[in-house]
């Protein structure tokens, strides 16, 4: 006894040894996170709903539209029950498996076989009834009864498990939360994008009615021998021009709100907007606040933050792989050679096994898992540096770029004012004979393309702003 007792103390050592040979791989340092997204140290965070940044009632009504019916939510959701569900299976690992069965077996065991000459010699014997005498030919065996197996979590391995499974499931979690910023925003952006060319075709259309009145004006004077057909065919490529103009914006109106009404999970809908974007005011920018607790807060940012605490308990249980496992195998049961004798009382049995295995033969297999979870947190590590990377770096941009576009637009609003004139002077002075109509073609060409652009820059502004409302972890403040 003593001597097996020495030799399963030698063979656990040897497992634990093994396991200590095998060193955690040291991650890389972490990125530092700048103190400021710009140079003036903004350190002000507005915490704001998307209900709240978003007032307009037509597009709150969308978003809610896109959050109750959108796929890839439901997709998402799916996702997280998964996770769930894999929490419970890792947890359910540390309970004993019980299951219940029933078998029946016969054999013949030949005369010269131990079972054959013990089963004979038993019979024989005066100690034993008639019930307890074994069947010879064949000799019968049933069983009813439980049998169960459980592994000893004697080093936490199956805790950690259950701790990285469980991990994953708010990893899930957060995963939906910035599926759903990603959808609030790129309703948003379709609705503004849906407004703006509305706008332009608002545009467009009035130009056709002045380019046509143009028109008349030039054939008016053909008639009467102060223009020519030269002018009268210039004028009209220009109407047709923009006419044809007019429906490449209508074509894109169309594609839009395919996309959106795709985006909101339904078939072809009307998409109620209002249209007035060239009279709303830019709005003011979000204090983005210290990137430190802006990055920290984005669930993208959270969910790769998850992903690495996972890995990080994967590879502790991998490491927990090398030590010897501790399983123990009881049953309970019926047990008779003759099936009348199974539901009496002498046919209870009972038993247990306890084993301690370590491994040695398939260690390589162990150490290839432990490699591949080392690389796995690796890859989850440099996930969540490129996360913050990103995030700050969108922060950054979209803050130069609303600054950028207020000011682009103060500027082209002035463009459009003096175009407009000068429209309206080439006009005059074409009927006095000092311009040519060219000039009045082109001064009208100049205004149509600096009020397209104007509401360009209005569309980018408010873009810009949902884009550093996403950036900043929009919907989940």
């Amino acid at each position: 006894m003593m001597k097996n007792l020495r030799t399963f103390t030698i063979l656990a050592a040897v497992a634990i040894t093994g396991c200590r040979t095998i060193k955690p791989v040291e991650l890389p340092p972490p990125v530092n996170i700048p103190g400021a997204f710009t140079a003036s140290g903004d350190t002000t965070a507005n915490r704001l709903s998307w209900k709240d940044f978003f007032t307009d009632e037509n597009l709150v009504k969308l978003i809610d539209t896109a959050l109750a019916n959108n796929f890839d939510i439901k997709a998402a959701v799916q996702r997280i029950e998964i996770a769930r569900a894999n929490t419970r299976i890792a947890d359910a690992a540390r309970l004993p498996f019980v299951s219940a069965g029933a078998s029946a077996a016969v054999d013949r065991y030949a005369k010269y076989t131990m079972n054959g000459v013990g089963n004979f010699d038993t019979n024989l014997s005066s100690n034993i009834d008639k019930k307890r005498k074994i069947p010879t030919s064949p000799t019968q065996d049933y069983f009813v009864g439980f049998r169960s197996t459980w592994e000893a979590d004697i080093w936490g391995k199956l805790k950690d498990r259950k701790k990285a499974a469980y991990v994953r499931y708010l990893s899930s979690e957060k995963g939906r939360q910035w599926l759903t910023t990603q959808i609030v925003s790129e309703v948003a952006g379709m609705y503004y994008e849906l407004v703006a060319l509305d706008n332009q075709l608002r545009i467009i259309q009035k130009n056709i009615e002045l380019q046509k009145k143009g028109l008349e004006v030039v054939e008016a004077q053909m008639a009467g021998g102060r223009a020519t057909a030269l002018a009268v065919k210039q004028f009209n490529a220009q109407v047709l021009h923009t006419q044809g103009a007019e429906y490449e914006i209508r074509q894109a109106i169309i594609r839009i709100e395919s996309d959106l009404n795709n985006l909101l999970g339904r078939f072809s809908s009307p998409i109620a907007r209002d249209t007035t974007l060239r009279t709303k005011p830019i709005p003011e920018k979000i204090q983005a606040g210290l990137p430190s607790e802006v990055l920290l807060r984005r669930p993208d940012v959270q969910e790769a933050e998850l992903a690495l605490m996972a890995t990080r308990l994967d590879v502790i249980a991998a490491r927990k792989e090398f030590l010897p496992s501790l399983t123990i195998n009881p049953y309970v049961s019926l047990n008779a050679f003759k099936l009348p004798l199974v539901f009496e009382g002498g046919s209870v049995a009972a038993g247990a096994v306890a084993s301690l295995a370590g491994p040695l033969i398939n260690r390589a297999a162990i150490k290839s898992g432990y490699n591949i979870a080392n690389a796995s947190q690796l890859q989850a590590f440099y996930n969540y540096q490129q996360s913050i990377v990103q995030g700050y770096q969108e922060v950054v941009t979209q803050m130069k770029l609303i600054d950028n576009y207020k000011e682009a637009y103060k500027l082209k609003v002035s463009e459009v004012q003096e175009l407009t004139e000068g429209v309206t002077n080439a006009n005059d002075l074409y009927l006095a004979g000092y311009a040519s109509y060219l000039e009045v073609i082109v001064a009208q060409g100049s205004v149509l393309q600096a009020e397209i652009e104007q509401t360009n820059i209005k569309k980018e502004s408010f873009q810009s702003l949902i884009n550093l409302f996403r950036s900043v972890g929009g919907v989940w403040y």
